[in-house]
């Protein structure tokens, strides 16, 4: 069996899928068509044809991912095959770990909230206790 060579231009979202970015190429789709992709800055189709050397801004929930395309395939691999396909931008990098750093400090802040809705009838009389108290006053 004949190795084939690498193709010159991939449409954007074969190559999304194939970078495993999107387990299917009707959510690299969707991501498209939805604004969250962009080549060197614009937005893009999804027949878009990408280009060795291009960056490609990626968002997904709060992060937001800027790559340079290195290499290009149109077949989905290993994962250590589909790292190949890209470099992150040290920007990048550096931006997504100071997010998540700060994600991770807002859901310590917020985790002590039981969210369980409605007091118990003993925490119900130390509200209505420490009420009476502060309003006599």
């Amino acid at each position: 069996m004949t190795e084939q060579p690498a193709p010159q231009k991939v449409r954007i979202d074969k190559w999304l899928w194939a970078a495993r970015f999107y387990k299917t190429r009707a959510l690299a789709t969707a991501a498209i068509n939805g604004g969250k992709i962009a080549i060197n800055h614009l937005r893009t189709k999804p027949s878009r044809q990408l280009k060795i050397g291009e960056q490609v801004t990626i968002s997904k929930g709060p992060y937001k991912t800027t790559v340079e395309v290195i290499n290009l395939s149109d077949k989905r691999g290993p994962a250590k095959t589909a790292v190949t396909l890209y470099n992150e931008t040290d920007e990048s990098a550096q931006q997504r770990q100071q997010l998540s750093e700060q994600l991770k400090i807002e859901r310590a802040a917020t985790a002590n909230y039981e969210g369980k809705g409605r007091p118990s009838k003993r925490k119900r009389r130390h509200i209505i206790r420490f009420t009476n108290k502060n309003s006599s006053q």
